[in-house]
């Protein structure tokens, strides 16, 4: 547990009839990025809402930042910052008085939090609009608002919940950024994220959630194992080889108009050795070898698709 920024065991919290979480089990490393994904709808954000404090579960042994979460909520809350989906910043105030206000919440003295907030303001690159209303601000920028007043308190644990939902491509890739950079400071980020191409890149683990329960966990590379569709294609320019090629190797689907082989592989490096080894020993040459593998948007769609998960449970990518 100590080596857990966040763990959760049979988590299950309804709306009436309606079971939103359903025996969620969930053990976030400190000092990574965990990343849940799934539709709209799969309570996403009802998970982020219990584990900061917002919401009480209706089951589950919870605990964020080794505190319990039902016996020691305003530890927890003491170890956390949470940046919503919609942002939490006033429009009607400068960028520099929403942050002196959260310094204030956080209790801070008038000195340290007028010290604090030059700091984050200027690692946020907002020091320039600091003296304007919020309601001026970009997207961007509202959101590295958002952020820098999550981080006011010096969380160890920060809930972002779809942090880049409609953010321009430039201003999304500086929030990667951003969320790198607190992570390497020693922080946890759990963020979910609608963006499945986000998640590749930031998150060191992702859990899928649909139908109220996990249906896989693991890192990018091994929930794109769980998906059947990975291939190796060898493209030939000598029409002799390739029929040679075709001949020898087993279970190639060939394409005789472009002299091109697709065979079946995970994408290994194991198994591109071999591939390679054996075109040396045979004499053959290919002209180009590509490597197809499925992607996060392959694993998305099999794993929310009705009747269409894989038998592989969670427990095989631990």
């Amino acid at each position: 547990m100590t080596d857990l920024a966040i763990a959760a065991n049979g988590l299950r919290k309804s709306y009436g009839d309606k079971t939103v979480l359903d025996g969620v089990d969930l053990a976030v490393p400190a000092g990574t990025v965990f990343s849940l994904l799934g539709p709209n709808g799969a309570g996403k954000t009802t998970a982020v809402k219990i584990l900061s404090t917002l919401v009480t579960a209706d089951a589950g042994d919870l605990y964020v930042g080794g505190h319990n979460l039902t016996t020691d909520a305003q530890a927890v809350r003491a170890a956390i910052g949470v940046t919503g989906q919609f942002s939490a910043v006033d429009g009607l105030i400068t960028g520099e008085e929403n942050m002196l206000l959260m310094a204030d919440l956080h209790h801070l003295s008038r000195r340290e939090g007028r010290r604090v907030t030059a700091e984050l303001l200027e690692r946020f690159d907002l020091v320039e609009a600091a003296k304007k209303p919020a309601s001026t601000y970009s997207g961007g920028m509202k959101r590295r608002l958002d952020i820098a007043m999550t981080l006011v308190g010096s969380p160890r644990i920060i809930f972002l919940d779809e942090p880049t939902t409609g953010l321009d491509p430039r201003s999304r890739h500086t929030m990667w950024q951003i969320i790198r950079e607190l992570v390497a400071g020693g922080a946890t980020v759990f963020l979910t994220t609608q963006y499945l191409d986000e998640a590749d890149e930031l998150a060191d683990r992702i859990a899928v959630l649909n139908d109220g329960k996990i249906a896989a966990e693991g890192t990018a590379e091994e929930l794109k194992r769980l998906i059947p569709g990975g291939h190796v294609r060898l493209r030939f320019a000598d029409p002799s080889a390739y029929q040679s090629a075709a001949s020898a190797l087993r279970e190639v689907t060939r394409d005789d108009e472009t002299l091109a082989l697709q065979i079946p592989s995970d994408g290994s490096q194991r198994e591109l050795r071999s591939i390679l080894d054996w075109l040396d020993a045979a004499g053959i040459e290919a002209n180009e070898l590509t490597v197809h593998t499925p992607d996060l948007d392959d694993v998305f769609f099999a794993l929310t698709d009705s009747g269409n998960v894989p038998h592989q449970s969670r427990e095989t990518l631990r």
